[in-house]
């Protein structure tokens, strides 16, 4: 928000000090620019996910199992999504690769590789985007069912 204020602060500064002989006025076009940059100021996305945590309950360890989770865009420009990241390697979201327009929603892909992660589990993914705080999160978790002959390890 700083930097939007900043900016139409910049604009304004610099439509007034390019006046070279002093005489000039701003314009009704100048304005009408200013008043564009206010209006964009304070109108960011805003996600909304159909789930914040999703359970895979009991599973083997090598499984692979998979959900999708469904953003929508309640904010009023268009939503982008420029990376997102698994807590580990073994949490793999796929984002959608094109901005979401306000209203619309898309889904993302979220695979978790339970290969050598007996026990309980629970992974974050980090979507970073252009909303007002700029990071979204959400939750898997899974009870992993260890290969035969290993033991669990016990987590404090």
């Amino acid at each position: 928000m700083l930097k939007k204020t900043f900016s139409l602060a910049l604009l304004v500064i610099t439509l007034v000090s390019c006046n070279l002989k002093g005489t000039s006025k701003i314009t009704d076009q100048d304005m009408k620019s200013v008043e564009a940059e206010k209006a964009l100021i304070g109108k960011f996305p805003k996600i909304e996910l159909d789930k914040i945590e999703h359970d895979f309950g009991t599973i083997n360890e090598g499984d692979i199992v998979e959900t999708v989770f469904i953003v929508k865009n309640t904010g009023d420009s268009d939503l982008i999504i420029a990376d997102a990241k698994g807590s580990c390697g073994c949490t793999v979201p796929e984002p959608p690769k094109e901005p979401i327009a306000p209203g619309q929603s898309a889904p993302i892909k979220v695979s978790f590789n339970s290969s050598g992660k007996p026990g309980q589990q629970n992974k974050t993914v980090t979507l970073t985007t252009n909303t007002e705080s700029g990071n979204e999160t959400f939750n898997i978790k899974a009870d992993v069912t260890p290969k035969t002959g290993k033991e669990v390890p016990v987590t404090q």
